[in-house]
């Protein structure tokens, strides 16, 4: 995904971690989810820049802080199996959107800060 910034988002399944290309300054950087078994497949970054993704393995959304490198996480309440992860930027706090890969249903997460 890329944001407003022109930086490439993405997660990096195997390495249990987010990735960001800077394509102006054209480097990395990397953060490592707290959970193990993270397997980020996907991150999208919301509009006060915070970048989401949702676990393969572990049944939990981690929003990261990019400025401060701080991670808050939410255990979800059944198996999901996150692929593709969505933020709702009409509401405040914003929305984080997922599909349940093995519930064949949708989960909304509403965060309380």
């Amino acid at each position: 995904m890329m944001d407003g910034q022109d930086r490439l988002w993405f997660g990096e399944y195997r390495a249990s971690a987010i990735g960001m290309f800077d394509t102006k300054t054209t480097e990395f950087k990397e953060w490592k989810l707290p959970m193990p078994w993270a397997a980020p497949y996907d991150v999208t970054v919301d509009k006060n820049g915070n970048a989401w993704t949702g676990s393969m393995l572990n049944d939990r959304i981690a929003r990261l802080d990019p400025k401060t490198g701080q991670f808050t996480e939410y255990l979800l309440p059944r198996s999901t199996n996150v692929r593709r992860v969505f933020v709702d930027n009409s509401t405040n706090p914003v929305t984080f959107w997922v599909g349940s890969n093995h519930g064949a249903s949708i989960v909304k997460l509403e965060p309380l800060e």
